[in-house]
């Protein structure tokens, strides 16, 4: 009996010391070595295998993915990976923390190579066929590297959508069925030959938080109107106006205080009325009755930006000063300060005022200056014609300003679509194919008198010249792969020139039916400088019309 006594709390020890093993085993959970890894690749897409070695699927490189084993297949090195709870076989190759594998790469469109990946500021110029060696990106979407990091004297960021990592793909140019049309039109006036244009499809976004109407029919505002804004939306709402064009800087006529003024051109800034708050104000009341809103930068013609950085703007060595062209005063297209600016004033009125769109006007060099431009220095750092500054300015403030979900519309000559380059680096087939909006200004009494052929003062017939002019532009649309939504300004003033005729409803209704009748429907813009409220409200009538019927 007393053996028992004893022997019980030896074999309650026992079992205590067994049942805390039991339970440590229970609740402990098997710890497994996972390794993971990255599928890698000099493209964005990765093959998968079955075991039989058939391919059976893409995953985008970046995808993580577990390894399991290590296959050989012939002379061929697999690896068994795990995804998503099946498994699948890969190239060796194709697994590398790297992800992505492209040591080079080669510029199929010349383009900005940026300072840094998070904003706009310009490092230098890429020329196409240049070679780049790939030193690291920014991010990957579906496999696809948004911007390399690449260095070629100049170390920065450039768009992968510009760079092709075939040379000789590189140094092609893009044939949209037209390039031999384009090829023909060599530099006769000064502007650069159109052969040496991009005409690579660029897309063209549609914002979901931001939808264009398809007829965007536009009152001009300059900066004295947008104080009395009130009565100019009272107007439009009594006829189909639903869009407003607005300055946010007109030559030597800022319209507001802006930052980006303060710390680039403080002549601009010093010369606005209007704070920023006092602005958006007015701005405000245009969306809050549910208008479309246009924000329009005079962008190479600037007397106050050329005042304050000379060294930025076209000069002329007669006088040893900035050249003065008309009165006014030019910061050169190939400077990468101005085009930093202006897009930089853009972004910074998108993000306070909630503009829809962003429209650059003077969006060339000053015209007419053949005679004298032995005498100009335009600044060209980098070797360009004039039509290969204007395009890739155009390709740049879309970059910087789509990724603020605003559309980009670019101003030019109605000549712009005739078939060649003009003198000033404007052709509308190269425009277009990048822009999201081309607003011609084809300005009756801006023709030749007797333009097209017509025997009379065309603008005195105003809805047979813009016939005949529209033409043009339905031809050059033709030629440019991905072309962009033409919408038209039209006169709104009388004629400065002889035979006077004022510009009434008939002769405002013609021009845009015309338009229409050319099938270029969408939209149109009033050009009056003075924004007149008087003239806009005679017009209500051409303003009132259905021109689709």
């Amino acid at each position: 009996m007393k053996r028992r006594i004893k022997i019980l709390p030896i074999l309650f020890l026992i079992l205590l010391i067994v049942g805390i093993v039991f339970i440590i085993n229970f609740f402990k959970k098997e710890e497994k070595v996972i390794v993971e890894n990255y599928l890698a690749s000099t493209f964005s897409q990765v093959d998968l295998y079955d075991e039989s070695f058939n391919k059976v699927m893409e995953l985008a490189r970046g995808t993580k993915v577990i390894i399991k084993e290590n296959v050989q297949n012939d002379d061929q090195n697999y690896i068994k990976i795990e995804y998503e709870g099946n498994y699948y076989l890969v190239r060796e190759e194709n697994i590398n923390e790297q992800i992505v594998l492209e040591k080079e790469i080669f510029v199929r469109t010349p383009c900005v190579l940026y300072d840094n990946e998070t904003d706009g500021k310009i490092k230098s110029y890429l020329k196409k066929g240049e070679r780049l060696e790939v030193i690291g990106y920014d991010f990957l979407k579906d496999g696809n590297v948004n911007m390399y990091k690449v260095k070629s004297g100049d170390e920065g960021y450039a768009y992968s959508k510009y760079l092709d990592q075939d040379e000789n793909e590189a140094n092609k140019y893009y044939d949209n069925g037209s390039y031999e049309v384009h090829k023909k039109r060599t530099n006769v006036f000064g502007g650069g030959d159109a052969a040496t244009l991009d005409y690579f499809p660029y897309i063209k976004p549609k914002f979901d938080d931001n939808v264009m109407p398809d007829e965007v029919k536009s009152l001009y505002i300059n900066k004295e109107a947008i104080k009395n804004i009130d009565e100019y939306i009272e107007l439009a709402k009594e006829t189909k106006i639903n869009a407003f064009v607005v300055d946010i800087k007109d030559n030597a006529a800022p319209a507001y205080k802006s930052k980006v003024m303060e710390k680039m051109s403080p002549t601009n800034y010093n010369n606005a009325d209007l704070t920023i708050d006092e602005y958006k104000n007015q701005i405000n009341k245009i969306k809050d009755n549910g208008f479309y809103v246009i924000g329009r930068i005079t962008t190479f013609k600037d007397d106050y930006y050329a005042l304050d950085n000379k060294e930025d703007t076209i000069y002329d060595s007669r006088t040893n000063e900035p050249f003065n062209h008309n009165n006014s005063l030019w910061p050169s297209a190939y400077n990468r300060n101005v085009w930093y600016f202006n897009v930089e004033l853009a972004k910074e009125a998108v993000n306070e005022m909630g503009f829809n769109e962003i429209q650059f006007d003077y969006v060339r060099f000053p015209d007419r200056t053949s005679n004298i431009e032995p005498y100009l220095d335009f600044k060209n750092k980098y070797d360009e014609t004039k039509i290969q500054a204007i395009q890739g300015f155009v390709m740049y403030a879309c970059d910087e300003l789509h990724k603020l979900n605003v559309y980009v519309s670019i101003d030019v000559f109605a000549e712009s679509a005739h078939q060649y380059v003009t003198g000033y680096g404007q052709y509308l087939p190269a425009i277009s194919n990048i822009a999201d909006v081309v607003s011609p200004m084809p300005y009756p009494d801006h023709f030749s008198k007797n333009e097209y052929g017509i025997n009379e003062p065309v603008w005195t017939v105003p809805y047979r010249l813009i016939s005949e002019w529209a033409s043009y532009v339905q031809d050059r649309q033709k030629e440019t792969t991905t072309p962009a939504i033409i919408r038209t300004w039209i006169q709104t003033y009388d004629t400065i020139r002889e035979p006077y005729i004022t510009y009434d409803d008939s002769k405002v209704s013609d021009q845009i039916k015309a338009l229409y009748d050319l099938n270029l429907k969408n939209g149109f813009i009033t050009w009056n400088s003075g924004s007149s409220l008087s003239k806009y409200r005679s017009l209500s009538g051409a303003f009132n019309k259905d021109y689709k019927e």
